[in-house]
């Protein structure tokens, strides 16, 4: 195999820093083990995010969401983990990520966390008539 999962997050200039822009990244296919019992979960992850200086380069986000295929993670820690990454790799204005679990024992899981950058605030929405 020519690529292989990898922690590493690989980012580039964001290029155009002067404006506030939303990102969005669906990722459907990531996997992780339970913790519990060894059995897969599978998830679909939604990014959203307003970059500051960088942007995340999308093939290495692959292979990082791939590194935690055969790892086990209760779904609040791997949520939490991955945006604690993609935070400490980017800086960015703000960023959200929410993870969609499968159904496991006839029970859904949705998990949301989110980063604020301390100085930034969101402008505010056009209403238009």
């Amino acid at each position: 195999m020519s690529t292989r999962p990898s922690k590493e997050l690989e980012t580039f200039p964001n290029p155009r820093p002067g404006r506030d822009y939303t990102i969005h990244i669906r990722i459907p296919e990531f996997t992780c083990l339970c913790p519990k019992t060894g059995q897969p979960d599978f998830a679909e992850l939604h990014l959203q995010y307003v970059p500051n200086a960088l942007c995340i380069e999308l093939k290495s986000l692959k292979l990082y969401i791939w590194s935690f295929r055969d790892e086990g993670h209760f779904h609040e820690d791997v949520t939490n983990r991955i945006l604690d990454d993609l935070v400490a790799a980017l800086s960015p204005r703000f960023m959200r990520l929410r993870a969609e679990f499968n159904v496991r024992g006839g029970i859904y899981t949705q998990v949301v966390a989110e980063q604020r950058a301390p100085d930034w605030h969101p402008p505010e929405p056009v209403r238009l008539p």
